[in-house]
């Protein structure tokens, strides 16, 4: 009942200041087009609650003259009684959080998260050019989506730019969205839409589409398919433990998991994964094709009980994949470390202790100094080798061990 008084009375003031001959200042016409949805759905936080109630003043000292009373109505209410009532201090109304310093304005906004920057955005042109600063989502980006957006994503994204004739994290008027993608269709203000999301492309005060922004919103929205690494490929399929292999991703913000579409493997026609979660995921740690050969920087320098990752492909048909293995020691080594030369031997052995012992693929053999890709039709063909040197990235592969020892 409250919002709805509230809201015949500024219907009211609003249309009577709109007959006046004196014109509203541009960003106070943007100010009355904010909807009621973006009361109820801004946060009640002390930051957010402190910027809607100065927001609220502005909005009120802009109508501040229409409503002082006449000199009478004036004398008697404050004389009531024979004793005068001082004014009421309204101090609020008449500052702007746009007249904050903007050093305050900058460390308030950075505090927000990416729907209340959206919403801030929804404010006036001055909020909403702030709110779209890159610097301001450059954290974002890196706190979301830095451990699995790498620099081939980020090429796939540039040449999206460049060919796209308009934005992709829209749902163009079709269906009803939620979460996020659902605060930034419903909040964002009359003034930026002016038609149908259709036309977005055309719009000059909607984000551009080469602004970090956009890529949060285009990863966001499920639209973006873009590359990166799953690990236990297909649900943990036996075939696939502890490997790592390459697939486009599409993020569902629902369920906050990923779809997945591999290359297809020689005749196989692509496979689909789905329910995804982020801890199969990464960035590809380095820029190789999966159909190319990585070119090993790392074999003199490997020694026992180094931590590797291996490409392995069925046949020359399908795609590398990374499999993890250790380095192990030679048949004529006892693994005595006062002993061990297998350091300085040429041929360095591989062990993938998944398997049980005695299974075709518990090791195999490559030579340091010459070496390319090496196997046959039976076991497959192994590649380039790269070392792990982070703790982290051990620490992820120790967490997909199988359960049971594999054959």
């Amino acid at each position: 009942m409250l919002f709805f008084l509230i809201t015949c009375c500024f219907s009211f003031i609003f249309f009577h200041k709109s007959l006046s001959i004196k014109p509203l200042p541009s960003w106070a016409r943007e100010v009355r087009l904010l909807s009621l949805r973006f009361w109820k759905d801004l946060p009640f936080s002390p930051i957010t609650k402190s910027i809607r109630n100065t927001i609220v003043g502005v909005v009120s000292s802009l109508f501040k003259p229409m409503m002082v009373m006449s000199p009478r109505k004036k004398s008697f209410n404050s004389t009531l009684g024979g004793v005068e009532t001082p004014p009421t201090a309204t101090a609020s109304s008449d500052v702007s959080v746009l007249d904050l310093p903007d050093l305050v304005l900058e460390c308030i906004l950075e505090k927000l998260p990416p729907n209340g920057l959206c919403k801030m955005a929804s404010v006036c042109t001055s909020m909403r050019d702030m709110c779209m600063s890159d610097h301001l989502w450059e954290k974002h980006m890196r706190s979301k989506w830095a451990r699995i957006v790498g620099p081939a994503a980020y090429r796939e994204w540039q040449w999206h730019v460049l060919s796209s004739k308009g934005s992709i994290f829209f749902d163009n008027g079709q269906g009803k969205q939620n979460g996020l993608m659902g605060y930034i269709a419903r909040l964002w203000p009359v003034v930026l839409f002016r038609s149908s999301f259709s036309g977005i492309s055309n719009k000059k005060n909607f984000p551009p589409l080469d602004s970090i922004m956009s890529w949060y919103f285009a990863l966001e929205s499920g639209k973006f398919w873009f590359p990166a690494q799953v690990y236990n490929r297909e649900n943990g399929h036996v075939g696939f433990m502890l490997s790592c292999y390459d697939a486009e991703l599409s993020y569902d913000l629902q369920t906050d998991t990923f779809k997945a579409r591999y290359p297809p493997h020689g005749r196989r026609i692509s496979a689909t994964e789905t329910g995804v979660t982020w801890d199969r995921l990464r960035a590809p740690p380095i820029d190789t094709s999966p159909h190319d050969l990585h070119t090993s920087d790392c074999l003199n320098e490997l020694q026992p009980g180094d931590h590797i990752e291996i490409q392995w492909r069925r046949n020359k048909e399908f795609p590398y994949g990374w499999w993890y293995g250790v380095v192990g020691h030679l048949e004529t080594c006892d693994g005595n470390p006062n002993y061990c030369r297998c350091h300085e031997c040429d041929t360095l052995v591989l062990e993938f202790n998944q398997y049980t012992r005695g299974s075709r693929w518990r090791t195999t053999s490559v030579s340091r100094k010459d070496h390319r890709e090496e196997g046959n039709e039976s076991d497959g063909f192994y590649g380039g080798i790269r070392k792990i040197y982070s703790n982290e990235e051990i620490s992820t592969w120790k967490k997909l061990w199988p359960c049971e020892v594999l054959e």
